[in-house]
């Protein structure tokens, strides 16, 4: 049977194991990943197009808890067309790119659960924020692409929320003592999926713009807006 005071000593080393486990904790996360969007529902019925961009996230580290609070931000476009037009009717031999683009940003406060210590960290997500639906159209000239004249044809905001999870593969850490001063620590290979739910918007999709006759028509949508995206990047800890 294990004496009081051999109890004692083992009670003494875990606390100085775990205490150790927390100081070891870095504070920051931060991570930019390629992502693919994948519209789904109501959304999916009108826009069947997938949808590429990018994401990032900041988060700080609850010390002594598996617990992060940040902000994340997504950024996808789901459709884009370009034409070429005259200038002008009196310079009818200059021409431009006119290209119409379809995106969607997400916006999102971030709630993460996530193990400290390990060479692959799960992490569970929870996500509220927004969706905001835009298409514009841009003049650029065809030879060094410069942005002559824009406009915005659409836009509109909604609410959005979700939840998302992945994991976190170390692949870099520092074996320099620490300072006062915030500084890289831990690079991982960041791999994750997250499905969205979005409000009601109005939003155009690749082919909802007509012109004729000098006139031009929208084809407006209008459904929820939720989204399956699929991330791969990297993050980082500080």
């Amino acid at each position: 049977m294990m004496t009081r005071r051999r109890f004692f000593c083992v009670q003494v080393a875990f606390l100085f194991v775990f205490s150790c486990s927390l100081s070891a904790q870095t504070l920051f996360q931060a991570g930019g990943n390629f992502t693919v969007g994948l519209p789904q529902n109501e959304f999916k019925k009108n826009v069947e197009s997938t949808g590429f961009g990018g994401s990032g996230y900041v988060a700080y580290n609850i010390p002594q808890s598996f617990l992060s609070l940040g902000a994340s931000f997504t950024f996808l476009v789901y459709g884009s067309e370009t034409r070429q037009e005259p200038w002008s009717q009196t310079i009818p031999d200059v021409f431009v790119d006119v290209t119409t683009t379809n995106a969607i940003i997400m916006g999102h406060f971030l709630i993460r659960v996530q193990p400290r210590t390990g060479n692959a960290l799960p992490y569970l997500d929870g996500l509220f924020g927004f969706n905001y639906l835009t298409t514009d159209t841009q003049i650029k000239d065809q030879g060094d692409y410069e942005e002559i004249a824009s406009s915005k044809n659409l836009d509109d905001i909604t609410f959005g929320y979700g939840i998302g999870g992945g994991v976190m593969i170390r692949i870099w850490n520092t074996s320099e003592e620490k300072t006062q001063r915030i500084k890289l620590q831990t690079v991982f290979i960041d791999l994750g999926l997250r499905y969205l739910k979005g409000g009601s918007a109005e939003y155009l999709k690749e082919g909802s713009i007509e012109i004729s006759n000098g006139n031009v028509n929208y084809d407006i949508k209008k459904s929820t807006t939720d989204i399956l995206t699929i991330h791969m990047g990297a993050s980082f800890a500080f």
